[in-house]
């Protein structure tokens, strides 16, 4: 939390959070969600998040990229991830696509 509000102080339009889930109790994680939900919409600072734990933050998050060897298989409005992870059990690797490739300049 204290690397959050120090990275705040600085007014950015976005934060990259590298799992924040990553040793903690399912309490406080549950916790660090809801205040990065909640600076998203009170604030408008974007979060880009590097998590494993894909319940929760697709709970949180409005689109997801599913990596896999650094690579984009999966990606789409968090909601419609969610529902493909629920029926599978994990997300699927039967709907992956080429990677995009996304113009430098």
């Amino acid at each position: 939390m204290c690397a959050i509000g120090r990275a705040l102080m600085s007014r950015p339009k976005m934060i990259l959070l590298d799992e924040p889930s990553m040793g903690l109790a399912p309490q406080l994680v549950e916790e660090i969600f809801e205040i990065v939900g909640d600076l998203n919409a009170r604030e408008g600072v974007s979060f880009l998040l590097a998590e494993q734990n894909t319940r929760m933050a697709l709970r949180y998050a409005r689109y997801g990229y599913v990596l896999e060897n650094g690579r984009v298989v999966l990606d789409g409005e968090a909601e419609a991830l969610e529902r493909e992870r629920g029926r599978q059990g994990v997300l699927s690797r039967h709907r992956r696509r080429p990677p995009q490739i996304i113009p430098r300049g």
